[in-house]
């Protein structure tokens, strides 16, 4: 897999150095067992897979060499290049202003553009519709596109599907970027409908088998998720289901399936398989989620990332499962009043004043769990990691590192 060139301060040389000789060790990933450092008074594991993915990397890459070829021109973001508040702010600091916020809603009124301002497209990519708007004002919308190459395949199927008289059924946040993407472009050739989890997926499922039946009660669950000229009854005969690519791939394949059981019931309906939409490094940070989990010997878990990324709270709702779990941005979230966490089902924050577990009465040394999204650095996990020694103690870091590395030759 190619190397990106990112600014250095999203690294960091611990992360970096336990991820070298995993990848060394376990090249096909095949083992998804957490690397575990021993600090003598606190124990860390860290998962296998975690930070920044193939398509964050690339787009963090386009966007910093926007920046470097243009100086003097106003640069433009559609809206957060990824989700993760650190890597937005930095961007900002440069000079990169947003088109729009998270929701699509404008910032800077595109009339205002020329064709000689520079327009990232971010990692989730855009709507056919959006696109088209920057082209009538001139804008290369190309020359910086970082859309995630794991995003654009599920929108190529999609038009397979759609080409094929298949209805898309994205899985998929309804107001997230991605999911507004691939809604538009499978609008391009087909129809498309948007479930936003397996408690619609069921209903949707239930519909179907019932012989398409109440289609007022299908409009009132899914008002303004289908493609203009929906009609249920005939659109919900030939199906294919594809995700937003953040989503959990099991709840994503649950759904696909449910909706095939119920799809088969009818004669003259037809399934298409859509296996091959899952991304890879979603799947790969989910597994390494359940890996340290099923491991066990955690205490606690901390759950690195921005607050709005879609695939850092599916990692959250893993841990919780079975961990006392924090979801932070990043260090700083620690305050005189103790950690400030996100809470995913409430959407607030919760302060929790004194979160790290104590030494056992027989001397059992505390462990803790660290992952992060595929949008957060590798940086503000090491800072995340650091603060946990600075409440504990312990070994010299680079010492630890050294016998991580000769455990496993």
């Amino acid at each position: 897999m190619r190397n990106f060139d990112i600014p250095d301060f999203y690294r960091s040389p611990i992360i970096s150095r336990v991820k070298a000789r995993r990848k060394a060790l376990d090249p096909r990933k095949q083992d998804f067992a957490p690397s575990v450092l021993d600090f003598g008074s606190v124990r860390i594991q860290l998962a296998r897979h975690f930070g920044f993915c193939f398509g964050v990397e690339n787009a963090i890459e386009i966007s910093y060499k926007a920046i470097a070829e243009n100086p003097g021109k106003r640069i433009y973001l559609l809206s957060q290049m990824i989700h993760n508040p650190e890597v937005n702010a930095d961007l900002q600091s440069r000079g990169v202003q947003f088109l729009q916020d998270t929701l699509g809603l404008p910032l800077v009124p595109l009339q205002t553009l020329t064709p000689e301002d520079v327009v990232i497209v971010p990692a989730f990519g855009t709507t056919m519709e959006m696109e088209a708007k920057l082209k009538d004002v001139g804008v290369d919308v190309q020359k910086y596109n970082t859309t995630c190459p794991f995003v654009e395949k599920v929108w190529k199927r999609s038009a397979q599907l759609g080409a094929k008289d298949y209805t898309v059924v994205i899985h998929g946040k309804p107001q997230h970027e991605e999911t507004r993407a691939t809604f538009s472009h499978a609008a391009e050739t087909g129809h498309a409908l948007v479930v936003k989890d397996g408690t619609e997926a069921e209903w949707l499922a239930q519909w179907m088998e019932a012989g398409h039946g109440d289609v007022a009660a299908f409009w009132a669950k899914f008002e303004g998720r289908t493609t203009p000229g929906f009609e249920p009854e005939e659109h919900l005969r030939r199906v294919g289901v594809v995700n937003q690519t953040t989503m959990l791939a099991s709840d994503t394949q649950a759904i696909a399936d449910r909706i095939k059981v119920a799809v088969d019931a009818n004669q003259d309906a037809e399934f298409a398989n859509t296996r091959d939409t899952l991304c890879y490094a979603t799947n790969d940070n989910q597994s390494a989620t359940r890996g340290a989990l099923l491991a066990g010997g955690a205490d606690l878990a901390l759950v690195v990332g921005g607050y709005n990324s879609s695939n850092t709270s599916h990692l959250v709702e893993l841990c919780e499962e079975t961990l006392k779990t924090f979801f932070v941005r990043n260090e700083l979230e620690w305050k005189e009043d103790g950690v400030h966490h996100f809470d995913i089902h409430e959407g607030a924050i919760q302060v929790t004043a004194d979160p790290f577990p104590q030494q056992g009465a027989e001397g059992d040394v505390p462990t803790v769990l660290i992952t992060s999204g595929a949008s957060c650095p590798d940086a503000s996990v090491e800072r995340v990691l650091r603060l946990v020694l600075g409440h504990y103690g312990g070994r010299d870091v680079d010492a630890v590192l050294t016998e991580f590395e000769n455990s496993h030759a």
